[in-house]
C-alpha cells in the first residue's frame, strides 16, 4: 500500500474537495454557528456560540496542529460551504469521532454533506487504518441520519430524551460504522479506490483493517455531527 498520511492537504471527489482549513476560514465560521438554524442542529446549548467562543474554538480544534479537521469547498467553483473533522483518534483501539457541518444553508440536502462524510470514511479506514467511526446526531435532524445510513452508519443507541428544542426533548442517536462495513459498500460500489490525497503532515503505514500504529489522540470538539 502507497505512503499515507494522517492529516492530508485535501481529499478530491465528484462534488467536493477537502482542504486543510486556513485562517481566514473564521469568517464563515462567525457567520455558521452565530445562525441560530445552524445552531439548532450543532449544539447541546440553545442558541447560537458567542464571538469569543467561535474564536476559540476554531484556533484549537479547527486549524490546531492536532486537529484533523478539513473544509469542505464545491468542487466546481471553489466555495467554502461547510467542515467536517475527526477527533479522539484512539490507535490502541483503532477508532474515531465523525463530525460534519454544512454551515451554507442553501446547499443544505444536495448531497455535498453525503460525499464529504465518503471522503472521510474512505480516508478513516483506506489510509488511517481505522477500524470503528462513530458519531452522534440529535433525532429530529431527519436529513443528516439519512446521510449517514446512505453511507453506511447504523444505529446502535438512543440517549432517551437528552437534548431540549423547541418544548420537547429529543433523543440523541450514536451511529457508527465498522471498517468490514465500509469495505462491503465500496466493494459493491467497483474497485476501491482511496479518494485523491495531496501531500499531508505526518505519515503512517498501516494497511487497511489494522489498528495504525500510534494514532495522535486529537482534541474533543463541542461540535456534532449534524450537518449534509
Amino acid at each position: 500500500m502507497p505512503l499515507q498520511t494522517w492529516f492530508p492537504e485535501a481529499l478530491a471527489g465528484d462534488l467536493v474537495v477537502l482542504r486543510r482549513h486556513a485562517p481566514e476560514n473564521l469568517e464563515a465560521f462567525r457567520r455558521w454557528y452565530g445562525d441560530p438554524e445552524v445552531a439548532r442542529l450543532t449544539r447541546y446549548q440553545d442558541g447560537p456560540m458567542r464571538a469569543d467562543e467561535i474564536d476559540r474554538f476554531f484556533t484549537a480544534r479547527v486549524i490546531g496542529l492536532d486537529s484533523l479537521a478539513l473544509a469542505v469547498h464545491v468542487k466546481e467553483t471553489n466555495r467554502l460551504i461547510g467542515s467536517c473533522a475527526f477527533s479522539q483518534l484512539d490507535g490502541d483501539n483503532g477508532s474515531g469521532l465523525f463530525h460534519i457541518t454544512i454551515g451554507e444553508k442553501d446547499c443544505w440536502g444536495q448531497g455535498y454533506g453525503t460525499e464529504a462524510t465518503r471522503l472521510m470514511l474512505d480516508h478513516a479506514f483506506g489510509a488511517l487504518g481505522l477500524h470503528r467511526v462513530s458519531l452522534t446526531v440529535f433525532a429530529f435532524n431527519e436529513r443528516a441520519i439519512r446521510s449517514y445510513r446512505k453511507v453506511g452508519f447504523t444505529v446502535e443507541g438512543h440517549a432517551r430524551e437528552a437534548i431540549f428544542r423547541e418544548g420537547q426533548y429529543w433523543d440523541e442517536i450514536a451511529m457508527s460504522i465498522l471498517e468490514p462495513e465500509w469495505r462491503a459498500i465500496r466493494e459493491r460500489r467497483g474497485p476501491i479506490e482511496l479518494p485523491t490525497a495531496e501531500p499531508a503532515i505526518e505519515p503512517t503505514t498501516a494497511a487497511p483493517g489494522r489498528r495504525p500504529a500510534r494514532a495522535r489522540r486529537a482534541v474533543d470538539t463541542s461540535i456534532r455531527a449534524t450537518g449534509t
